[in-house]
């Protein structure tokens, strides 16, 4: 990696950061300054970010080096900016979920994980794009218009955090915060070559994480390295009792495991159902390549089945509407956000439930709509059982499936995704194709399970591949042991980061997506 002290500071990562602002070999102004500078640069051509808080961001800055000046104590991200994904509220700066029902709503409260990241001197540099209230699998969905990638801007970032994976690929940010509820994390990270995490269910709080699906959702980690995720891990993880879901074991030996890993005698568990038909030549390619890599230096790679895996898309597409129909109705424009008087009339003539009509016909979007029909729908009487309730028994098949891969390997691998990137707009129109993408992922949402998302390579069209790495719950540490191991390899078999390939932008804001 660079010298944070010459060259471009926003190619150094995290790591190396947050090490030069407490040496004193450079300040935590000139690194804010750098990340801001970068945003201005590229940021009209990727729209990775809702909003940036430059004033904010250069205050935090100026509060870590008046500290390290002083000699007073410095948290473990002094200095190193990092993007929040606009799902999280924040004091000061807007939270919309990517949706006109909530724009312009500045909650009166921090998530606990970002008061964590304050906490460690962290400085915030704004809140990304995503599809709204985290509905999708390509940032097409948000409301104030698409993330691109920066490996090719005419093509997705994944979902529905692209925003934080794009500003993290494009240099904007060396750390960003995603929410994974299926997949979220770490889909985006396979296509654009970066590393995300999704904790173990409730080793990360999700107090002040607006709710897609109260059951899957898990705020993580997103970064360029292994050892940057696992450092941001430990900083946003623990437990908080004002989160009833979260874990009382705090999240400890993340960054010693990514430093002083080794897989020799490790069993990992290639999952049969996750690969083969409809998953691309050159993703399934380096997915190959990687396992060989292992084998090399000492891991057991054995075929393990998980045969209720096939199941576990069509679960996850009743169990997340149902519980997003039942979060998203707070979203009533009676409490706060968007309010639409329908036309043609007052506000002396109308009563609640037409008001609240009006307001979500045009707050929400075509996708939102969807799923909160669809899960009204499973939820109502005579459909519960048949729908939701028979979901819920396949969610147990699928934690009993892991439950006895995890007898027979120490860690599951796969494909993150099926394919890289593909172009925007590609499936806007096909809702069925869209959720595929995510076949990979959903499984290790279904069971509470952590997953960790790393490049392994260029794929034949150019495009980054990413490679997935499961492990039991609670053994968070795990995953971080094999992915610094198998980054290690892969950096050495392709030369250098693959990062470090991604092309230059023009900065030059983008057209409209058509199609």
């Amino acid at each position: 990696m660079s010298d944070p002290t010459a060259g471009d500071l926003t190619r150094s990562t995290a790591t190396e950061l947050a090490n030069a602002i407490a040496s004193g070999e450079t300040t935590a102004r000139e690194v804010t300054q750098a990340h801001l500078d970068r945003i201005a640069a590229v940021d009209g051509e990727i729209h990775a970010f809702l909003h940036v808080d430059a004033e904010g961001a250069l205050a935090t800055a100026d509060e870590v080096d008046r500290k390290r000046a002083a000699g007073e104590p410095l948290g473990p991200l002094a200095g190193v900016p990092v993007a929040v994904k606009d799902v999280l509220t924040t004091t000061g700066m807007p939270t919309t979920c990517g949706s006109r029902i909530l724009e312009g709503w500045v909650p009166p409260y921090d998530a606990t994980v970002v008061r964590r990241l304050k906490d460690a001197g962290a400085v915030i540099l704004g809140k990304t794009n995503m599809d709204e209230f985290a509905m999708g699998s390509s940032t097409e969905h948000s409301a104030y218009g698409p993330t691109r990638n920066p490996w090719d801007t005419n093509r997705i970032p994944g979902g529905s955090g692209g925003g934080s994976a794009a500003a993290v690929a494009a240099f904007e940010a060396p750390l960003a915060i995603g929410t994974d509820t299926g997949g979220s994390i770490r889909q985006p990270a396979a296509v654009t070559g970066t590393v995300g995490v999704k904790p173990t269910y409730g080793g990360v709080s999700r107090y002040g994480l607006v709710a897609l699906a109260s059951s899957l959702d898990q705020a993580g980690p997103c970064a360029r390295t292994v050892p940057d995720a696992a450092l941001l891990h430990e900083v946003i993880g623990g437990h908080d009792p004002r989160d009833s879901t979260s874990l009382t074991d705090s999240v400890r030996g993340l960054v010693e495991a990514a430093r002083n890993g080794s897989v020799d005698g490790l069993r990992v568990g290639v999952v049969r159902e996750l690969g083969g038909e409809g998953y691309q030549d050159g993703v399934r390619a380096r997915f190959a390549e990687a396992l060989q890599l292992l084998e090399d230096v000492g891991a057991q790679v054995v075929e393990v089945s998980c045969p209720n895996f096939e199941y576990a898309l069509a679960a996850y597409y009743l169990i997340l509407p149902s519980e997003a129909s039942s979060n998203l109705a707070k979203f009533d424009a009676m409490r706060f956000g968007l309010r639409v008087i329908p036309d043609g009339m007052t506000e002396a003539e109308v009563n609640a439930a037409q008001v609240m009509a009006a307001t979500r016909e045009a707050g929400f979007g075509d996708e939102v709509k969807r799923r909160i029909i669809l899960g009204t729908y499973a939820l109502s009487a005579g459909y519960y059982d048949a729908y939701y309730g028979s979901a819920q028994k396949v969610r147990t098949l699928v934690q009993r499936d892991f439950a006895a891969a995890f007898e027979q390997a120490d860690v599951l691998v796969s494909p993150t995704a099926p394919t890289t990137a593909f172009r925007l707009g590609e499936k806007l129109d096909d809702p069925m194709a869209m959720y595929l993408n995510d076949v990979a992922t959903i499984p290790a949402n279904l069971a509470g399970v952590p997953g960790l998302s790393l490049p392994s390579g260029l794929a034949e069209d150019g495009l980054p591949a990413g490679l997935q790495v499961l492990a039991p719950a609670q053994e968070d540490a795990r995953l971080y042991r094999v992915g610094a191991v198998l980054e290690q390899l892969l950096v050495q078999k392709w030369g250098g980061p693959i990062l470090d390939r991604v092309p230059e932008m023009t900065g030059d804001p983008m057209k409209p997506v058509t199609r």
